[in-house]
């Protein structure tokens, strides 16, 4: 199966990032795991290189409620950026408010939204995703 070159965790429980992390390795999912505990963070780090895209996530696994700068405001600036290519974002919550999942999938960019915990099919799912979006003509 194809892998993804560069893939983004953005959530602040570190033991779930780990595992997430460790999941990610068993399927194959991406040559590269990029992994930020709030928005902030990963924001710093993908303002440098919205112009890059080689050097952009092909898929953000992002979590809603983070301290510091939540998923919410994350989204807000991260589709202010504007970046060269489509970033696939899934949302990966404990959210089950119908509310946050109507509101997330409003964004152009969010393809899909997963209750935590996450499986090993739930991944396989994104990848495929991912992998479509990518392979995707721009402008489609």
């Amino acid at each position: 199966m194809k892998q993804l070159d560069i893939a983004c965790i953005i959530d602040d429980d570190e033991l779930f990032t780990y595992v997430l992390s460790k999941q990610m390795q068993v399927v194959n999912f991406s040559k590269t795991v990029l992994v930020f505990h709030n928005g902030l963070e990963a924001l710093n780090y993908l303002r440098p290189i919205v112009e890059s895209p080689e050097a952009l996530p092909a898929v953000i696994l992002l979590d809603l409620n983070m301290p510091v700068l939540d998923g919410w405001q994350f989204l807000d600036e991260f589709m202010r950026l504007r970046p060269v290519r489509t970033v696939t974002v899934f949302i990966v919550s404990s959210s089950i408010d119908a509310a946050d999942h109507e509101r997330a999938l409003a964004y152009k960019d969010v393809k899909n939204f997963y209750i935590k915990p996450i499986t090993e099919e739930n991944l396989i799912e994104i990848l495929n995703e991912a992998l479509a979006a990518v392979m995707r003509p721009p402008n489609d």
